[in-house]
């Protein structure tokens, strides 16, 4: 029997440390990987993606912005990565319809703002981080195998 996955928190006093974070998990990330970003608005959620995509090798010229209201973007990384926002969706069907797992299937790193009540729906095996403002705080968790060793692995480099 596995022993249940961790919590893993991380105090993000300033900018610096938030980038850090980001270039954290970049370092761990594979083609298919699913992250799912919440935390209240202005709590830094593209302000992390933005910092992940650089690790990822995206130029400082080009712009990381919110998907706020065309749902999706794909940026040039490697691998890949999807920017989703689904704050305006509220039904299964709705995600479904937006085709992410074929995203996730052709080798895009999918993270998504909002998506936690759609895990299940997106495949499953996500790394969840949740962003608060008081106090800013990453907090990280995993729901499935694959999550979980990118878990195990910021983890160890956190410490």
């Amino acid at each position: 029997m596995s022993s249940p996955a961790p919590i893993v928190r991380c105090p993000l006093p300033t900018r610096r440390a938030t980038k850090k974070l980001a270039q954290i998990c970049a370092r761990h990330l594979a083609a298919g990987d699913l992250l799912i970003l919440s935390g209240n608005l202005g709590a830094g959620k593209t302000f992390w993606v933005r910092a992940l995509c650089r690790s990822l090798g995206l130029p400082e010229r080009v712009a990381v912005t919110s998907p706020t209201f065309n749902l999706m973007n794909e940026i040039a990384t490697e691998p890949p990565v999807l920017h989703v926002d689904l704050y305006r969706l509220t039904t299964e069907r709705e995600v479904e319809d937006l085709g992410l797992r074929e995203y996730r299937d052709r080798g895009c790193v999918v993270v998504v703002e909002w998506g936690e009540p759609f895990v299940d729906v997106l495949g499953g095996d996500a790394l969840l981080v949740s962003l608060s403002l008081r106090p800013r705080l990453a907090t990280l968790s995993s729901t499935g195998p694959r999550s979980r060793a990118l878990l195990d692995a910021c983890a160890a480099n956190l410490l």
